[in-house]
């Protein structure tokens, strides 16, 4: 899987959110875009994340900045997990990985073990209120999230080095 960087165009793709509803990316064409994959919808390192993004996004829509969410879960479990956190945005079911593939997103045991040996990391996801163990059979998905301006350039390409690692919430506003 070739991995996209600055300066690509974002690939474009048609998936369902949580709620059955038709995201088209070519709908975005104007719009700047946080397109955002994260592992699996019972991952508290996601949660967490998706919480971030929930806190952040009055000042992100101040910005310009929408939203697009991915998991590699079916949209019964984000309904279940990631998903009665009522976020602002819509997150896309994508089980199959067909996205994920498109641009780039892997998996490395390296990264779930770097995300599990930092106490920091554990003891943050522990008292989140998101722990789940479900979480930790699942495929070991490194997130990943691109900044995309209004002519759907990828202006920032972000490829995590662990289960907690995307572009935090006040960087994204200096864009």
């Amino acid at each position: 899987m070739k991995q996209l960087a600055t300066n690509d165009k974002a690939i474009q793709f048609i998936g369902k959110d949580i709620h059955g509803r038709k995201i088209d990316l070519n709908d975005y064409d104007g719009q700047k875009v946080l397109l955002t994959f994260f592992r699996v919808a019972t991952c508290p390192f996601c949660n967490m994340a998706v919480q971030e993004l929930i806190k952040g996004h009055e000042a992100l829509a101040k910005k310009g900045i929408k939203v697009i969410a991915l998991f590699a879960s079916t949209a019964e479990e984000i309904n279940k997990y990631a998903g009665k956190q009522n976020p602002h945005f819509p997150i896309i079911a994508d089980p199959s990985f067909k996205i994920y593939k498109q641009y780039g997103i892997t998996t490395s045991y390296g990264g779930m073990i770097k995300t599990m040996i930092n106490p920091v990391n554990v003891f943050k996801a522990m008292t989140s209120g998101f722990f789940n163990l479900k979480s930790m059979k699942d495929k070991p998905i490194i997130p990943a999230d691109f900044l995309i301006d209004e002519n759907q350039k990828i202006i920032k390409a972000h490829y995590g080095k662990d289960f907690g690692d995307h572009i935090p919430v006040s960087e994204l506003l200096n864009y």
